[in-house]
């Protein structure tokens, strides 16, 4: 009988830390609605994929709308951090909103991944707020460097800017000058804010510098205007666009004047085309044939693949920082995740292959860009 009621008591024992354990709770700071929208509901519409397990326990995602607002973005943050008391942030969508952000991360010892682009969000890596602070996007300089490649491969050797006049313009307008020092001459610099109706005379200045071909670094639908008056004053040359055009709206609301734009992307965006050697390719596909399941054939997008890959990036964080001992809901446990975020290697995700490290807190090679084209009025693989 003793020894009957002894082996029930270490049953007990042994089982009872896994039933004790707390759900992992994930905070999500999106741009549903707004300006960003078009963004913001790609990333919302990949995490109605996720499981709801992170490391194989249960998890809970309580999903905000930030309505492409810092000020919000940022008491959305507050909330989910101080109230809701969240183990892990994902989100939001705009660089300005994730730079804003950062105070909240230092304060209350969260972890975010973030789902805009700019390195400036993760670095310097030893600042305080970027300590807690990681990224799924490829740093515009990843993109920057496809482009330029493109561009002496083409022989281009003159070029306008328009991007922009915010926080993501002024990233690409460094990073792209930058690498392109020496290659390409940039002879006109514009910029618009997202919310203009009219860059006629952005335009007009651009042509009159006599670019081969010019640059948008804008994102979502509202990088189309540019291109849409660049077309009706009679441009010729080529345009090109970056990464953060990756939405069905862009190219709904883009139609024919966007056809033939060459923009760098991550190789999610551009799955079948993919050669079959791309090590990104099994995982992009896998996850284009999920996605469409749900919402439709070409629906999958740069900022879907993102947001699906932060769920991965976090189920293998989440399953190392439990077995620290430290339980979800805690600050160790935070802690716990911040460190084993920075041990994610060689991690496929649709976008690229991951290596966080405490120097690096985005990860990406140069096997998450590749050279895209819309073709047919879809986002394609651009055959070198």
């Amino acid at each position: 009988m003793k020894k009957s009621l002894l082996h029930s008591c270490l049953l007990a024992a042994t089982l009872m830390p896994s039933l004790a354990l707390a759900d992992i709770v994930v905070g999500i700071n999106l741009s549903s609605t707004g300006p960003a929208a078009a963004i913001g509901i790609q990333s919302q519409n990949a995490i109605h994929l996720w499981p709801d397990t992170l490391g194989g326990e249960k998890a809970r995602y309580i999903i905000m709308d930030d309505a492409t607002d810092v000020s919000k973005s940022v008491k959305n943050a507050r909330k989910l951090t101080l109230e809701d008391k969240v183990d892990l942030m994902v989100g939001p969508n705009l660089t300005a909103s994730a730079l804003a952000i950062l105070d909240v991360l230092k304060e209350t010892e969260t972890p975010m991944i973030a789902l805009a682009a700019s390195a400036a969000i993760v670095e310097p890596v030893d600042d305080p707020g970027r300590r807690w602070m990681y990224k799924m996007p490829q740093n515009d300089s990843l993109m920057a460097q496809v482009l330029v490649d493109e561009m002496v491969k083409k022989g281009i050797k003159k070029i306008g800017f328009i991007g922009y006049a915010d926080s993501y313009g002024e990233n690409w307008w460094n990073e792209f000058t930058k690498l392109a020092k020496g290659k390409v001459d940039v002879v006109m610099r514009e910029s618009y804010q997202r919310t203009d109706t009219t860059v006629v005379g952005q335009v007009m200045k651009l042509i009159a510098a006599q670019p081969e071909a010019i640059l948008i670094a804008g994102a979502g639908t509202p990088a189309v205007l540019p291109q849409r008056t660049l077309k009706d004053r009679g441009f010729n040359g080529i345009v090109y666009q970056t990464h953060g055009i990756g939405t069905l709206e862009f190219l709904q609301v883009g139609g024919k004047v966007v056809e033939g734009t060459l923009f760098p992307t991550g190789p999610g965006v551009v799955a079948r085309g993919l050669p079959e050697d791309n090590p990104v390719k099994k995982v992009a596909m896998d996850f284009t044939e999920k996605y469409e399941a749900k919402y439709g054939a070409n629906s999958a997008t740069q900022f879907a693949g993102d947001a699906y890959g932060a769920w991965m990036v976090a189920d293998q964080a989440v399953e190392r920082a439990l077995k620290t001992g430290a339980k979800p809901g805690t600050v160790e446990f935070r802690r716990a995740l911040r460190d084993t975020i920075e041990q994610t290697n060689e991690l496929v995700v649709p976008n690229g292959v991951l290596n966080i490290t405490p120097q690096d807190h985005q990860g990406f090679d140069a096997r998450a860009a590749v050279m895209g084209q819309i073709k047919d009025g879809k986002f394609q693989y651009a055959e070198n």
